[in-house]
């Protein structure tokens, strides 16, 4: 696939920025999922002399096999569950709550991480970019893309390097749009596809905010 691998996230919103071009709304908002997302979503945001802001979404991973998601939650109380899976691994209600009040505290740090005491940007009526810096089971996105339905998104792109094909189909119909530069049918991580995958910290995810203020969104 030529347009793999990338190089690194920074690369990767360069190359969506180009799809992208040209055909995005003035007013339109780019939502990075933090923290991986953002980068991502920084390049295509100056690319585009987009708004910037995060939707902050947390997997919901299986007890003791954390890396495998059975849900997600985002920003707005939205909660995804796979039912189907918690059913056959016989969790219990007691498990999985515990599991996503872990996971909300974590979700409200990194909103005050990265948001501060600014408010959530008004969604109503706009056409709103979802990025990250790729899709293995698609539990966060299916989150982000309910959270800014609920807030009143109009128009949703989804904007991703690099997913799991299986993932990527399953969630093209709840969005208005998709780019995606490649989905492998050997996919097996994210982290696969990139030469350089390091972590992504706050501190980034801060900058890259920062980076961006002159162009970040009207409050609601």
């Amino acid at each position: 696939m030529n347009d793999l691998p990338l190089r690194d996230r920074r690369d990767a919103g360069e190359r969506l920025a180009k799809r992208l071009r040209g055909n995005v709304d003035a007013s339109a908002l780019v939502l990075g999922l933090p923290r991986g997302g953002v980068p991502v979503a920084a390049e295509i945001a100056h690319a585009l002399g987009a708004a910037l802001d995060v939707m902050v979404v947390r997997k919901l991973g299986v007890p003791g096999h954390e890396e495998f998601a059975m849900g997600a939650i985002a920003s707005g109380g939205v909660q995804v569950l796979d039912e189907p899976l918690i059913h056959r691994l016989g969790l219990d209600d007691r498990a999985l709550q515990t599991v996503v009040a872990r996971e909300q505290r974590e979700l409200e740090r990194r909103e005050r991480a990265f948001r501060g005491e600014r408010p959530y940007p008004s969604l109503a009526g706009r056409q709103v970019i979802l990025v990250d810096d790729g899709i293995a089971t698609g539990a966060t996105m299916r989150a982000a893309i309910r959270a800014v339905r609920r807030l009143g998104a109009e128009y949703c792109i989804l904007a991703v390097p690099v997913a799991a094909p299986d993932s990527l189909e399953a969630l093209r119909p709840e969005v208005d749009r998709v780019e995606c530069l490649a989905a492998p049918a050997d996919f097996s991580a994210v982290g696969q596809w990139y030469r350089h995958f390091d972590q992504t910290g706050d501190d980034e995810v801060r900058a890259c905010l920062r980076e961006q203020g002159d162009t970040q969104p009207p409050q609601a």
